[in-house]
């Protein structure tokens, strides 16, 4: 048959790439900024846009949307048109979904920093931008089914069999975790409350790393590593056991997040065992890619692409040997809520996703411009400065966390009282990691400057970026049964529509299993009587505590170890967080955990109110907690607390499911202006505070944001409190 002409189009791959790279360098500019904030707290010190609690979301969502989710459109539009003959379904299409992701991209970097933000860990965008990235999905989504249908190329390689499965599998969890009551343009509320929304949150949160930053990556490792070595993969065979194996086995594991949480202890069991189970598919990806350079070893001594690939794939094999053993109850009780998660997951994010997209990118520029790559040298003073900076990164967290565990769950001698009461001692002691962690990140960024430089210098030298020139015949028609001898998976390779059906059923089923009952089945989430709704004032100090992004840096969620109920309080209880529209327990420790706060400042059985030590440390931690690497948050003092929502705030929770009355929403403000008021009064009774404050009459002091914060405070952990009062 004749051979048609067509043409791969290399420009959307070339602004995908200049997107990743500029995207990367500001996301790890701002991660690094972050990492100064722990030895320079109030290095941006009243300026709120600025602050940690904001910044931090952003530097995720930088990293993971912007600079890896770029990187990976980038392969994926490079690696599809080659391995099915054919052109992109539509220019139009991918020019949409190219300008559409920045522009969502840049809605994140001006929306976070304003403290817009969902607290859903890597899903914090409001709803608006939720729609945007759903439609944009589609539309990537369209485009690659449209070029799978035209395609010249009658069996589907490996690499498009991640690429379908991430498509499917990020489209259901997107939306489904974005579920979200709109309240104003840029402010909603979860549907699900409390242990649901935690379940349906770690759904999402491991599966977004499952199948947005490891899924195409693997496909793109199908793809590029083989073309790099010039060498086929390594097993066809386990090619396919890898694939099926990994997808219907990772979507079961996000309850492992939230071992010895209120989670129901069947769904957290259920999320051990198949995490145990991942290892195998994930080695055996490891594994596949590494003997693919089998005969080519000696290549690695002298070729960058090589050298980022190698330790791109170990960096995969460790963090998927870390994960199932992270999973493991005895080790999570030591690693949850420490550095070492923060270590575990920058060897993913530094050496897997960082590594190989920086392979791939010395390996695809100088093909999409004609040209050699400018300074072989620069890019392997790249590879080894990289290397050096995940190293100084990742081993001084792991020491970090290690440290942090044993210091919390220290008795003394006689086993009677905690031997680190004060949890500053736990920070003091860590500092010294925090300074390693910057210079690692510091030479990280280095190596990305250096790469910037050498990829400039090689697009200069090259020539302007052409559409290439491609032939091949065209398909032609064949029996959509199987033929004779033909093996069943090699059927459903020539049959896409059919092989994103199966796909789409062995992602569906864990999800269903896991959260459907915890949904439907009310005994999974028992009541409490004594919980109660917030008031509004404290539902406005949440709102707050949210956009500051405290939950960044304060758990709610105390386990049942003796450790933690001798050092916070009684352990959390599901019926708790029936009213949380997002919960909010968090992931990390860098302070104290604050699910009993209100009992250990609030309680009269306890010492009374402390309302003003509340005003204090967050006027200025230092004065309060000498040692402490909180920032001030000096604004919510100044700044008057909008009440303009409330209500609308209140009758979105009823549609929740939380029982406001009509008289309660109706009296919200009068309810706001009582309890304010009890609050100002105690606070004024403080002579510095009323000489500060008390004669600025254009704001009285109740109607400050801090107010309302303090009024949350105040509030953890008193709905349960059970105390005999002769105590």
């Amino acid at each position: 048959m004749d051979k048609q002409q067509f043409y791969y189009d290399n420009k959307i791959v070339r602004n995908f790439i200049y997107a990743s790279i500029v995207f990367g360098v500001v996301g790890m500019l701002v991660g690094l900024i972050l990492a100064f904030m722990f030895l320079f707290p109030n290095v941006t010190s009243g300026i709120s846009f600025l602050s940690f609690g904001r910044l931090r979301p952003l530097h995720t969502n930088a990293v993971i949307f912007a600079f890896v989710g770029n990187a990976m459109f980038a392969g994926v539009y490079y690696s599809m048109q080659r391995l099915l003959k054919a052109r992109m379904f539509s220019d139009f299409l991918s020019k949409l979904h190219f300008w559409g992701w920045q522009l969502i991209i840049v809605s994140a970097a001006i929306t976070l920093p304003l403290g817009y933000t969902t607290s859903k860990e890597y899903a914090e965008l409001e709803w608006p931008i939720d729609i945007a990235i759903a439609l944009i999905w589609v539309v990537f989504g369209i485009n690659m089914i449209g070029t799978i249908i035209k395609r010249r190329e009658r069996h589907i390689y490996v690499a498009i069999w991640f690429y379908i499965a991430t498509f499917v599998t990020v489209a259901v969890l997107h939306i489904f975790n974005s579920l979200e009551l709109p309240v104003s343009g840029l402010k909603s509320y979860s549907v699900y409350a409390g242990v649901q929304d935690a379940l349906v949150q770690w759904w999402y949160g491991h599966n977004a790393v499952a199948f947005f930053l490891t899924t195409p990556f693997l496909g793109m490792m199908y793809y590029f590593v083989p073309k790099a070595a010039n060498r086929p993969v390594y097993s066809y065979r386990l090619s396919i056991i890898h694939f099926w194996s990994l997808i219907f086995i990772y979507i079961w594991a996000g309850p492992h997040h939230l071992l010895y949480s209120a989670l129901p202890d069947w769904a957290q069991n259920l999320g051990v065992v198949f995490s145990i189970m991942l290892i195998a598919p994930s080695w055996g990806g490891m594994i596949n890619g590494l003997l693919t350079l089998r005969g080519v070893w000696d290549k690695v001594r002298t070729d960058s692409v090589l050298k980022f690939y190698v330790v791109a794939i170990t960096g995969y094999g460790m963090a998927t040997f870390e994960g199932p053993m992270l999973s493991l109850k005895n080790v999570n009780a030591i690693a949850h809520f420490t550095d070492w998660i923060i270590a575990h997951v920058h060897v993913g994010a530094l050496a897997w996703n960082g590594f190989l997209s920086f392979g791939m990118i010395y390996w695809l520029i100088p093909r999409i411009t004609k040209t050699k790559l400018y300074s072989e040298k620069l890019a392997n003073f790249h590879f080894w400065i990289g290397t050096l900076g995940i190293i100084l990164y990742a081993l001084p967290m792991y020491v970090a966390g290690f440290t942090q565990a044993s210091m919390w769950k220290q008795f003394d001698a006689q086993g009677a009282k905690l031997e680190y009461g004060n949890f500053l001692e736990t920070v003091t002691q860590i500092m010294p990691m925090y300074w390693m962690r910057a210079i690692g990140g510091t030479l990280y960024l280095a190596g990305v400057i250096v790469l910037v430089y050498n990829i400039i210098k090689t697009v200069k030298q090259g020539s302007a970026v052409e559409d290439d020139a491609a032939e091949a015949v065209a398909l032609s028609t064949i029996s959509p049964n199987r033929l004779k001898g033909e093996k069943w998976h090699a059927w459903l390779e020539r049959k896409p529509v059919q092989f994103m059906l199966y796909t789409t059923v062995a992602i569906l089923i864990g999800g269903a299993v896991q959260i459907l009952p915890t949904i439907l089945v009310k005994s999974n989430i028992p009541t409490i009587a004594a919980v109660k709704p917030y008031t509004p004032l404290e539902l406005q100090g949440r709102d707050l505590y949210i956009r500051e992004g405290c939950v960044s840096c304060h758990s709610q969620l105390i386990r049942p170890f003796r450790s933690e109920v001798e050092r916070y309080g009684d352990y959390s209880k599901s019926g708790e967080f029936v009213y949380d529209h997002p919960f909010l327990w968090g992931s990390k420790r860098t302070g104290p955990d604050l699910a009993r706060e209100g009992v250990k400042r609030n309680n009269p059985f306890v010492g009374g109110r402390d309302n003003v030590w509340h005003f204090n440390h967050m006027y200025d931690p230092q004065s309060i907690s000498s040692g402490s690497i909180m920032p001030s948050y000096q604004w919510l003092i100044h700044d008057k607390l909008d009440n303009s929502l409330i209500q609308s705030k209140m009758k979105a929770m009823v549609t929740l499911g939380v029982p406001y009355t009509d008289q309660e929403i109706a009296d919200a403000l009068k309810s706001i202006d009582k309890q304010s008021t009890e609050i100002e009064t105690t606070l004024l009774t403080n002579n510095e505070i009323k000489k500060s404050f008390g004669n600025e009459t254009a704001v009285p002091l109740k109607n400050r944001e801090i107010v309302a914060l303090i009024a949350y405070l105040q509030r953890l952990g008193t709905d349960t409190y059970v105390k005999d009062k002769k105590e």
